[in-house]
């Protein structure tokens, strides 16, 4: 047997930016032009309809922007609307639309895809354009807090299929991620609030001062104000980056997630609820379970659960679901279905990341299926005590 290694270098860029499509902000310009200065690159754009919708002139400003800068790039055809939301990954037909405008706008490998939108629009096209030509560099453009603070910013992409979370996917480290803040601005305050659980989560499993940061902001995040959400997204952003940089496994080939933690039952719930919880509040739901199994297995202090438990509530989130106590398709209760695909997802071997205190993590193997359910009992009478 002959063996020699193959290594890559990839590079990860996240540029932080306000109105990326403003005539005068050269960012995307400089983009293209990295690593290609003498050739016009082709350029196709797509967009999420809801951020189209919600910000009237992106279209044009597009348009525009690839008018003015001509002599950079060209644009291959006017930028391109899919319908966004958890639903559009369940469609492959939508997959072959990506593909079928890819060709039809004569991208090669030495062209972009540019995405504007959120994670779900995201995983699509990034899917699309990863494995038309075997890879075709693409721009990712995240508009909400979720996917500017993580998903956005990471190496995976993926659709939905036989009813599971991103059952069909690719690794492909994008060419670069843009986030530009003024997107936030656009969003409901549904879409607003969602990303601040996932900063939660990373500070919780990396950075103990991070997790402090959020609790001094925690009044200003309840109420959604911009400055603060352009503090946690950035370094949530930049938590997410480092961990997928220097982890040494950023193509998943082993068994340990720690991004994941809170999300083994997250993407269950979602999946339950036929993502009417949304995946920000699915998160918030699953950390709750998680700690509180800690607390229950002595893995985490009583006082650190309580404090991180408020810390989720104060800001808006709910830490319980009656969607966690339905029945799954072999009888047994739906989340402890979601540990069985968890560990499917993983390759057979389970791997669930936990917190025994702020800013540190574990892993355990196994779970106590007893106490997962105790868990999810306890919350949902902490949630009637609250009510009452």
């Amino acid at each position: 047997m002959l063996e020699r290694p193959i290594r890559l270098e990839h590079t990860h860029r996240i540029l932080f930016t306000r109105e990326a499509f403003h005539v005068r902000n050269n960012a995307v310009r400089d983009l293209v032009t990295l690593h290609q200065p003498h050739k016009l690159p082709r350029v196709l754009v797509f967009v999420d309809e809801a951020v189209a919708t919600a910000n009237r002139d992106l279209i044009d400003d597009i348009v525009a922007y690839g008018e003015v800068h001509a002599d950079a790039f060209t644009l291959a055809d006017t930028p391109i609307t899919l319908p966004g939301g958890e639903a559009c990954k369940n469609d492959l037909r939508l997959v072959e639309c990506c593909w079928d405008a890819i060709n039809e706008a004569a991208l090669d490998r030495h062209s972009y895809v540019f995405v504007i939108g959120g994670g779900a629009v995201l995983d699509l096209v990034c899917f699309a354009a990863s494995t038309a030509h075997r890879g075709i560099r693409h721009v990712r453009f995240p508009t909400t807090t979720l996917s500017q603070g993580d998903g956005g910013v990471g190496v995976k992409n993926g659709v939905n299929y036989f009813g599971k979370k991103n059952w069909i996917g690719s690794f492909a480290v994008p060419y670069a991620v843009v986030n530009d803040f003024a997107f936030l601005e656009s969003l409901p305050d549904r879409e607003r609030r969602n990303g601040i659980i996932e900063a939660i989560k990373v500070a919780l499993i990396r950075d103990g001062a991070f997790f402090e940061q959020i609790e001094a902001m925690a009044a200003d995040l309840a109420e959604l104000k911009q400055e603060a959400l352009e503090k946690v997204v950035q370094r949530s952003a930049e938590l997410h980056v480092e961990h997928i940089a220097t982890s040494g496994d950023p193509f998943e080939l082993g068994s340990v997630r720690p991004l994941d933690f809170g999300h083994w039952a997250a993407h269950k719930l979602e999946q339950i609820s036929r993502f009417a919880v949304t995946h920000g509040e699915a998160v918030a739901i699953g950390i709750a379970v998680d700690l509180v199994y800690s607390r229950m297995q002595g893995l985490l202090d009583a006082e650190t659960c309580e404090r991180v438990l408020k810390l989720i509530e104060s800001i808006g989130f709910a830490t319980y679901s009656p969607h966690l106590m339905e029945n799954g398709r072999s009888g047994e209760p739906a989340i402890l279905e979601g540990l069985e695909e968890f560990r499917e997802h993983l390759g057979g071997e389970l791997t669930v990341t936990l917190v025994p205190k702020i800013g540190e993590k574990i892993e355990v193997h196994e779970m106590n299926r007893v106490k997962i359910l105790n868990a999810v009992v306890e919350l949902r009478q902490r949630q009637a005590s609250a009510a009452s």
